[in-house]
């Protein structure tokens, strides 16, 4: 069996998709107060910019970028995992002695401002793409609402019947 190796880079921009073990769970959206505590928290002690990020009920999608004399995105993942799970269990959502995440996520280095763009609109389509929404913008649960704000992207950004991105 091929071991997979993760690609560490000091300061490195990263793209991620962190999934449930059960995908027919809506636990991410459900307590989606409870997963941004637990990535302040982690953000505190270990510094990183959520460049892009989108928050579906069984996944999630987040572009990060480190400091840059780090890179060691796992210990934040590690800990991000676990305040959610420990806040699930406190508060008797979650009694399985099982971890409700997949033990693997995916992790992508960005390479170059392409690359970026491709990913971060992979990430604010991605609610589209799965049909919880007709537009990017009327899902709650994503930093489209920041890039809009900016002027980065129109409103009706990947809007039915017009949708303005393709993967």
């Amino acid at each position: 069996m091929v071991q997979y190796r993760r690609n560490f880079i000091p300061g490195g921009t990263y793209f991620f998709t962190v999934t449930l073990n059960d995908r027919r769970q809506s636990l991410l959206v459900d307590h989606v107060g409870a997963l941004r505590d637990a990535m302040r928290h982690v953000r505190e002690l270990y510094p990183w910019r959520t460049d892009a990020i989108v928050v579906l009920p069984e996944h999630l999608h987040a572009l990060w970028t480190l400091p840059h004399e780090d890179e060691n995105y796992p210990q934040r993942w590690r800990m991000v995992k676990s305040l959610f799970t420990k806040h699930l269990r406190e508060s008797g959502l979650w009694s399985s002695p099982r971890s409700p995440w997949q033990a693997r996520y995916w992790e992508h280095t960005i390479r170059d401002e392409r690359d970026f763009d491709a990913h971060a609109n992979y990430i604010h389509f991605n609610p589209v793409k799965h049909e919880h929404v007709k537009r990017a913008s009327d899902w709650p649960h994503s930093s489209f609402h920041r890039f809009f704000e900016r002027g980065d992207l129109p409103h009706d950004w990947a809007a039915e019947p017009h949708v303005a991105f393709k993967e």
